[in-house]
C-alpha cells in the first residue's frame, strides 16, 4: 500500500523521534552482579569451556575413525594412499569438576596446606609469665 504523499515527511520524522527517544535505553547499563550471581556466572563459564573442550574431544576421536576408516577402504580398492599427516594425539578433558570439587581434590601440598614460617620479631623467649602476657594479673 502506498502512502499518499504528504504523510511521508510525517512518517520519516516519527521514526526519527522513535529512534531518538530509544538510544538512551540501549546505552543504559545493567547494575554490577552480586557476589552469588558473580559466583553462579564463573560456574557457568567454566561449565561452558569444559563442554567445548568435550565437543571438541569427541570430533576429534571422528575424525581419527573417519581417517582410519578412509584409509582402510582406499587400500582395499587398491587405491594408491598417501601417508596421513601428523596431528596431534585427542586430549580428554575429564570429567567436570566445579570450582568446589576442585579445591576437594587438591592433594594437600598443592592447596596451600604449608604455610611459610612467620618473621620473628623478638627473641625467642622472654622473662615474662603466662599470666603477664595475656593481661592477667597473676594468681
Amino acid at each position: 500500500m502506498k502512502l499518499p504523499a504528504t504523510l511521508v515527511p510525517t512518517t520519516r520524522w516519527t521514526s526519527l523521534f522513535v529512534l531518538c527517544a530509544a538510544a538512551p535505553l540501549a546505552l543504559a547499563k545493567l547494575p554490577p552482579l552480586t557476589a552469588d550471581q558473580q559466583i553462579k556466572a564463573d560456574e557457568a563459564k567454566a561449565k561452558a569451556a569444559w563442554t567445548d573442550k568435550v565437543s571438541a574431544y569427541q570430533l576429534c576421536q571422528a575424525t581419527d575413525r573417519t581417517a582410519q576408516a578412509y584409509f582402510k577402504s582406499a587400500k582395499a580398492a587398491g587405491k594408491d594412499v598417501p601417508p596421513p599427516l601428523p596431528t596431534p594425539a585427542c586430549t580428554d578433558p575429564g570429567p567436570y569438576l566445579s570450582a568446589a570439587d576442585a579445591q576437594k581434590a587438591k592433594p594437600l601440598e598443592a592447596s596451600g596446606a604449608h604455610s611459610p614460617a612467620e618473621t620473628v620479631n623478638g627473641p625467642p623467649g622472654s622473662k615474662a609469665t603466662q599470666a603477664e602476657l595475656k593481661g592477667t594479673k597473676k594468681k
